[in-house]
């Protein structure tokens, strides 16, 4: 939530590679490939390559269809268009497209010195659909004390709060080597923004609200800052991943490595995971481009609405905290399944 995105809900969301039943208010729309902005500029094979990794993971019989034939395709552009139809899918509200990242945190297998804040395992009574302990009970009630569940201890407290936002990261340890971490669970409690609480506020006003001015705060007010994080009640909880080699994108929500501006997050209500996704984003970076739907996120609700990954480290990190954009997302689904969505086509 990857906002994170974040990151991987694991099997249970592999099994949801077709959406329940549309919203009454949600509309489909069938265009064609020459509608797509840019369409014939992309590099359609690097997107196939990325679709071919998670679709055999698809459970629909028309999605594992169409995955069948994608293995031996020479021509990926025709591919797309001889087996798929481009679908706008709207609920009312307009397109928003934000991005997310690895982060890279410091920090020790042991707590000791500097090294104080831990990443915690998933404690066997959480994450059962009821809401646990909130991020202040957990913070400063010492519900998790003697449960041996501590993964790691971090040396700042900031990037372990930015680290639950993103769902995912890396630590690189000070006694050598590195961890992985990647998504395990959650608490419960419904995400709460605090760039929002700091516009409410009145701390920035809403263009100034990026994620750089955000954690620049906190740093720079502990105390205030530590009161703010805790706004947020929602609290993840970590595994350690690290047999995912190094040069892969950590996983996403289908268990499986996310590509770099080729992986985005959706809400799977609407957007069936594993399916090819056309972005048009506008911003200061703007991107049309083929993407794959592979991650989710607590903060990713609606049609139009998509988490772009950027990648690991403080330069993803630094292009994905500007996007905030505009634009639209249409959808790639096998042509039965277009028609039927929109069958006064």
């Amino acid at each position: 939530m990857i906002r994170a995105v974040v990151a991987a809900w694991l099997a249970g969301l592999v099994s949801m590679t077709t959406p329940p039943p549309a919203l009454a208010e949600t509309t489909h729309k069938i265009l064609s490939f020459s509608d797509l902005n840019g369409w014939q500029n992309d590099d359609h094979a690097e997107a196939l390559s990325v679709f071919i990794d998670t679709c055999r993971d698809m459970r629909d019989p028309e999605w594992r269809s169409v995955c069948a034939v994608a293995a031996s395709q020479t021509n990926a552009r025709t591919f797309f268009e001889l087996f798929f139809r481009p679908v706008l899918i709207e609920d009312g509200d307009p397109m928003l497209f934000t991005g997310y990242y690895e982060p890279e945190l410091s920090g020790s297998r042991f707590r000791g010195g500097k090294y104080q804040y831990p990443l915690y395992g998933l404690p066997g009574d959480a994450d059962q659909g009821q809401p646990w302990h909130s991020r202040a009970a957990i913070e400063t009630e010492g519900v998790m004390e003697e449960k041996g569940l501590e993964l790691a201890w971090i040396d700042d407290p900031v990037d372990v709060y930015f680290l639950h936002v993103q769902g995912s990261g890396r630590v690189k340890l000070a006694e050598g080597g590195g961890m992985r971490v990647g998504y395990a669970g959650k608490n419960g409690h419904s995400y709460r923004s605090i760039g929002k609480e700091l516009i409410r506020r009145g701390t920035f006003p809403p263009h100034a609200a990026s994620a750089q001015a955000i954690r620049a705060w906190v740093k720079a007010n502990p105390e205030d800052g530590a009161e703010l994080m805790r706004h947020n009640p929602s609290y993840v909880f970590f595994r350690e991943v690290s047999e995912v080699p190094a040069d892969r994108g950590p996983l996403g929500a289908m268990n499986r490595s996310i590509t770099t501006l080729r992986s985005v997050a959706v809400d799977p209500r609407f957007t069936p995971l594993g399916a090819p996704v056309w972005i048009e984003k506008g911003g200061r970076e703007p991107m049309r481009r083929l993407m794959i739907a592979q991650d989710t996120g607590s903060a990713i609700k609606g049609a139009q609405r998509a988490d772009i990954f950027f990648g690991t480290g403080r330069t993803a990190g630094l292009r994905a905290g500007r996007v905030k954009d505009r634009g639209r997302m249409i959808v790639l689904m096998p042509i039965q399944r277009a028609y039927a969505l929109a069958p006064g086509f």
